[in-house]
């Protein structure tokens, strides 16, 4: 592979919060070494139909998937397969909708939750969650620095050339008390902690790095609709390829290609969106 790239995707954090409670990352910004971007989602902005586009660089309308209901293997090409067929190495530390969109559904508790199978076409390195009995009082979330640990061990032990890492804890915290809050104040401050030693790491290991979220959230905790709080958030670049000027607005449906032109995977017709970088 011409490069080696983690996607770190936090769920569901509107763009303001991002610009003022990420310290760590806004802090490598000033640096020189990140580049911050606005991104804005497909629609509907719901988190199944986002994980989708991301991943195929298709709009929901193309791909299917409406909603978080109807989540189902997705016959399309996408990054994991497009990776694996340049002869890259795969893995994924992410919820189990990934795994269902992009290895085989349904999702199988036992057979799924972690595997390792070298000769598959998307995902060679699977460790995945489903958050069963996900409620508002119990929202089901693993630490995300063991997600974070998680992802550095499966790099180290099986050499990544393309690694996915999502977590739905700010999502989850955001439905419950909102992202003008308190308690959301202090969730992203400590997500920012807590991701922040492991950037340089992964960078100490070659990789370049994509910190960013599927949608935002809005002033009641909702994200699905055109409204910019649900649809607009930041995307962190810590690597040397050439991109956009920051006040550039990027499209999701750009994420894929450019994932796959900077890997240097080939980028299937059905992707039709202009990579921003490299």
């Amino acid at each position: 592979m011409k490069r080696k790239l983690l996607l770190i995707i936090l769920d569901g954090v509107p763009l303001r919060n991002w610009t003022r409670l990420f310290g760590n990352l806004e802090g490598w910004v000033q640096s020189g070494e990140a580049r911050r971007w606005t991104m804005r989602s497909v629609l509907p902005s719901i988190s199944a139909s986002c994980y989708a586009s991301i991943h195929t660089g298709l709009t929901p309308q193309d791909h299917g998937c409406t909603g978080n209901g109807n989540v189902y293997f997705l016959d399309k090409p996408d990054i994991f397969s497009q990776v694996r067929a340049a002869g890259g190495v795969t893995g994924a530390v992410a919820h189990s909708f990934w795994s269902e969109f992009f290895n085989r559904a349904p999702f199988d508790f036992v057979r799924d939750i972690e595997y390792d199978e070298p000769d598959s076409a998307t995902i060679n390195h699977g460790r995945f969650h489903t958050m069963t009995g996900y409620g508002l009082i119990n929202q089901m979330t693993p630490s995300d620095v063991d997600l974070f640990a998680t992802l550095t061990s499966l790099c180290a032990r099986f050499g990544l050339d393309y690694g996915l890492l999502h977590t739905c804890t700010l999502d989850s915290m955001g439905h419950r008390f909102f992202h003008e809050s308190q308690e959301m104040d202090h969730a992203c401050a400590v997500m920012d902690e807590m991701l922040a030693p492991f950037i340089p790491k992964w960078r100490a290991m070659g990789y370049e790095v994509i910190v960013t979220a599927d949608h935002g959230q809005d002033a009641r905790g909702h994200h699905g609709g055109q409204d910019p709080l649900q649809q607009d958030f930041a995307l962190y670049y810590f690597g040397d390829a050439e991109g956009p000027p920051a006040d550039a607005v990027l499209d999701q449906l750009q994420l894929a290609p450019t994932i796959l032109r900077l890997l240097g995977a080939p980028i299937p017709g059905t992707m039709q969106a202009k990579p921003f970088l490299g």
